[in-house]
């Protein structure tokens, strides 16, 4: 087929603007998937992705229609998972920006649209979801030609019911550009995700730019160094699907002999071997960086090679998670991991424990503090928020007790769209859903890292049975201290079972103890074998207890729960 009928495109959206919902109906409509397999979020193949009703990675699949070959890229919505839309965007040439036609443009929406215009890629504007009874198609129509677009070039489309779907289809043909570059060409293609299969080892996504490849050619990746030999090549259907070649304007995966999940990097460049020195790496690919940081161990030490097993096969799926080796005295050894965010981190413990049955402790998320001449310094972040007008003064208050410098505020239609300077430390926790308390469900965030600015900080100490718990401690701003160690320790209060001895928690700044609390020891019924009789007898035996007390009081080790540290956010 010529490069004139292939169509690369994502779809781009809020979170829940029914992204996944108009893939289902492009599979159906193009019958790709037989309406009898078709079930809800079919490219949704991981089960979280189906539970929290989110998609978490992108999903290619290749269809066809009136002649023409539609390479789909399905993209998350999550502000964690922008790295993955980031991704996507590389490998095609046409976005669909998808908007709820209740709730309009949301942070996301402009954020991702940002992305894909910095991307140069060709975009058409859809109102979705205009079946619904709440549907405001007029109002939305405003806020998506304040983004720039003649209202004209709005689609409307219900992608539940199928409701002008066809429509947005001849779209793409007419208004997205076919992919460039000649099949004559030394090999060029760009690898944009991979993933670990337990029978063809790993798999590595890749769209074509130059030239073709074919199973048993020698390829090399140009930034990693290294050369493989081609064992399968195929297409997305959305199954692995086996083909003779893949070639220029085409996205396809690739398996080799490669065994190393390490050897293989997102935005690495391919080509043959004997063509590699006379070609230059795909420009343009950023690596992520890791905003929030936890450490993660093994419930037991035994499964310490199977947790990093497991990371470096998610890393090859997830090219936003790092991870090092660490240790604690009081966990043992395990993993120090970069992620782009808390759901991200809760959304990686649950892919460890669930496909590779790993039972965990993960700390309290981080960010990363750095010091230079005894004076911290802080990642700061520009938070876009976007809320209807009416909850100007209570967002303003919120923004204002989380350090937030406000930068300026614009109008869109009947929305705003605050603009904020605030510590990354101060949003990655809580904030989103205070930010929805507070507006009622309406306002949206996105937010993107700007550097590092001077803070007034301090270490925060939390003292666990006499011993300095390393994992519980952290740094927090000086004003705050109080507030944060008398609030951290009630909480462990609440959360750590009780011993058969007194536990003192403690939360110390500079030495000095500026929190307490203490746990009262289980009492066991040392005298209920005692029915009647002397009554010194009993005394005796409560003294003895009372003695055994104190010693375990001075021997025992607190039992920490695996789950505690995620507990603690839930404020």
């Amino acid at each position: 087929m010529k490069q004139e009928q292939i169509r690369n495109f994502v779809i781009i959206s809020h979170v829940d603007h029914g992204k996944s919902t108009l893939a289902d109906r492009l599979l159906e409509i193009t019958k790709t998937v037989e309406k009898d397999r078709l079930k809800p979020q079919y490219l949704d193949m991981l089960e979280l992705e189906r539970e929290r009703g989110v998609t978490i990675k992108m999903a290619p699949v290749r269809m066809f229609w009136k002649s023409f070959i539609f390479n789909l890229i399905d993209t998350p919505g999550h502000a964690d998972f922008a790295y993955e839309v980031s991704r996507a965007l590389k490998a095609v040439e046409g976005a669909v920006l998808l908007v709820d036609a209740t709730t309009g443009v949301q942070a996301q929406t402009i954020a991702h649209l940002n992305l894909a215009r910095k991307t140069h890629l060709s975009l058409i504007p859809v109102i979705n979801k205009i079946d619904l009874p709440l549907a405001n198609i007029e109002r939305v129509t405003k806020e998506i030609s304040e983004l720039g677009f003649d209202p004209k070039e709005i689609l409307q489309i219900s992608a539940k019911t199928g409701q002008n779907v066809n429509r947005l289809l001849e779209a793409i043909i007419s208004r997205f550009p076919p992919p460039l570059g000649s099949i004559n060409q030394p090999l060029k293609a760009l690898v944009f995700d991979s993933f670990y299969d337990l029978y063809k080892g790993v798999v590595t996504y890749v769209r074509v730019y130059e030239g073709k490849v074919r199973p048993n050619d020698r390829i090399k990746l140009l930034s990693a160094g290294f050369d493989a030999k081609v064992l399968e090549v195929g297409h997305f259907q959305p199954e692995l699907a086996p083909s003779s070649e893949l070639v220029a304007g085409e996205i396809g995966y690739l398996k080799t002999d490669l065994k190393d999940p390490q050897k293989i990097r997102i935005g690495d460049t391919i080509t043959l071997f004997n063509c590699s020195d006379a070609i230059s790496p795909i420009p343009g690919y950023q690596e992520p960086k890791p905003m929030v940081f936890a450490t993660i161990y093994p419930l037991t030490g035994k499964d310490l090679g199977k947790l990093k097993n497991a990371l470096l096969q998610l890393k090859l799926n997830d090219a936003s998670l790092t991870f090092a080796p660490e240790s604690s005295p009081v966990f043992g050894s395990g993993f120090k991991c970069g992620f782009l965010g808390v759901f991200h981190l809760e959304i990686t413990k649950e892919r460890l424990e669930r496909d590779y049955q790993l039972d965990l402790v993960i700390t309290q998320p981080t960010v990363d503090i750095k010091m230079l001449d005894n004076v911290y310094y802080e990642p700061y972040v520009r938070l876009e928020i976007v809320s209807p007008l009416h909850y100007l003064g209570k967002i303003t208050d919120l923004a204002k007790q989380h350090r937030g410098e406000f930068e300026s505020m614009k109008y869109l239609n009947q929305q705003i769209i605050l603009t904020y300077r605030i510590p990354l430390s101060e949003i990655i926790i809580d904030f989103y859903e205070q930010l929805k308390s507070v507006s009622s469900g309406y306002a949206s965030m996105d937010y993107q890292l700007i550097g590092y600015q001077k803070a007034n900080l301090t270490p925060l100490e939390i003292i666990v049975a006499g011993e300095k718990v390393e994992p519980l401690s952290q740094i927090v701003p000086k004003d705050k201290a109080l507030e944060i160690g008398r609030r951290l320790i009630k909480k462990l209060a609440q959360l750590l079972p009780r011993q058969l001895f007194e536990i003192n928690l403690q939360a110390a700044v500079g030495g000095k103890i500026i929190a307490r609390e203490n746990i009262p020891p289980l009492r066991k019924n040392v005298t209920a074998p005692l029915y009647g009789g002397d009554v010194t007898r009993k005394k005796k035996l409560l003294e003895k207890q009372k003695l055994g007390k104190k010693k375990l009081k001075k021997l025992g080790r607190v039992e920490i729960p695996n789950d505690l540290f995620l507990q603690l956010l839930k404020r």
